[in-house]
């Protein structure tokens, strides 16, 4: 309950603030932008068999903000980003939420991701060419077992743990002050969003080695960006708890509540920008009543990377090391290494092309059931933001 009152009382002080005269103008200003990006891979690794060297990916999406200002300088409006990127071809919305914001801050309510995901520093290198899992290289690996495993998935989890879940929540972010920006979100239910409602304390789903399935989820923390001279610094730090749903499917299954921290920071000066990134789930999510119940190895994620601005061309490096429990009914763990460089060119405003080279680690304790794969992706990437 005071997980709720925290986030729900941020909520209700930042309304009560706007109200009194606030007469909007007669109409709404409608901005539309979006990005889409073309990238075609040709894949060398050592668990291959059945699949083939190259293949392509894409992704459009489209985002539409209408914004409006009242009298007394209160600013509100709604944002949906709508995504061409299932294959089914269907379309879906990963952001739909409205917003009011003024001289209390900014009060966010919808579908949104979490805090570290959207405002966290992972590093330098956030999308595009080198970009780490934020350019979803690993996609490319689906159809192997080593992939299959979760592992290179869940390494793409790089902020707090359920961060990127896009179940309906409320978000409170503060003003700025002195390059300071704060911020509490508070999610019911994780995968519960638009007009979708569950109120269920357990789930009936049969129970797995692991869940990602949390209530009363709280993520709380703040950025920092300034400038010192010619040096900028950015860094960010969050925190998110909440309590695990258990599953009563196939009997009763009990998992261990959420507790992610995630810190980052980015250092550049002419032209240079290095940073670094470190994520820890801890056991969050691990099922209490697995067979080996003594395997406990930390989810955790750490990056470093640097960038050099030269002109047209952005010269980039990554590494990423992820490792969690793996198969939690045996002792052990999993581990993914992953290098990245590349190279990309502003065509024009808005447009870029890049080439990207990866080299990819995978270990398991469990070999019997995940091998363990290496091999490299050379990765082309073609960009348009808008």
């Amino acid at each position: 309950m005071m997980k709720r009152s925290l986030a729900l009382g941020c909520a209700a002080v930042a309304f009560a603030a706007t109200s009194g005269t606030a007469l909007a103008q007669a109409k709404f200003d409608v901005t539309v932008g979006g990005d889409a990006f073309l990238q075609g891979a040709f894949i060398d690794q050592d668990d291959d068999a059945g699949l083939r060297s190259f293949e392509m990916r894409n992704r459009f999406r489209l985002v539409v903000t209408p914004t409006a200002k009242a009298d007394n300088g209160l600013e509100y409006g709604g944002r949906v980003r709508i995504r061409a990127a299932q294959q089914s071809r269907n379309t879906d919305a990963d952001r739909a939420y409205i917003f009011v914001s003024g001289a209390f801050g900014t009060v966010q309510g919808g579908v949104i991701n979490g805090l570290s995901d959207e405002y966290g520093i992972i590093g330098p290198n956030v999308e595009g060419i080198a970009g780490g899992p934020d350019n979803a290289t690993l996609e490319f690996l689906t159809g192997s077992s080593s992939y299959n495993q979760g592992t290179a998935a869940l390494a793409q989890n790089f902020r707090n743990l359920v961060s990127g879940d896009i179940g309906t929540k409320i978000v409170y972010l503060t003003p700025k002050f002195a390059g300071f920006t704060g911020g509490i979100a508070y999610t019911p239910r994780t995968g519960d969003h638009n007009t979708g409602v569950n109120r269920l304390e357990r789930s009936a789903l049969p129970g797995g080695q692991r869940t990602f399935d949390f209530q009363d989820v709280v993520e709380v923390g703040g950025t920092y960006a300034n400038e010192f001279g010619a040096v900028t610094v950015e860094a960010s730090a969050y925190y998110q708890f909440g309590k695990a749903t258990d599953t009563t499917g196939g009997g009763l299954n009990t998992y261990e509540d959420l507790s992610s921290y995630n810190v980052g920071l980015n250092v550049g000066f002419a032209g240079f920008k290095v940073g670094a990134m470190y994520m820890n789930a801890g056991e969050s999510g691990y099922n209490k009543n697995s067979v080996a119940n003594f395997n406990r190895s930390n989810q955790d994620v750490w990056i470093v990377g640097a960038n050099y601005t030269t002109g047209p061309f952005i010269l980039a490096a990554n590494y990423l090391r992820y490792k969690d429990a793996g198969d939690l009914t045996m002792s052990g763990n999993a581990k993914m290494d992953l290098y990245q460089a590349g190279v990309t060119y502003v065509v024009a405003p808005g447009l870029t092309a890049g080439l990207e080279y990866s080299h990819f680690k995978f270990r398991s304790d469990d070999r019997a059931t995940f091998p363990n794969d290496k091999g490299n992706i050379i990765m082309l990437d073609t960009r348009l933001a808008f």
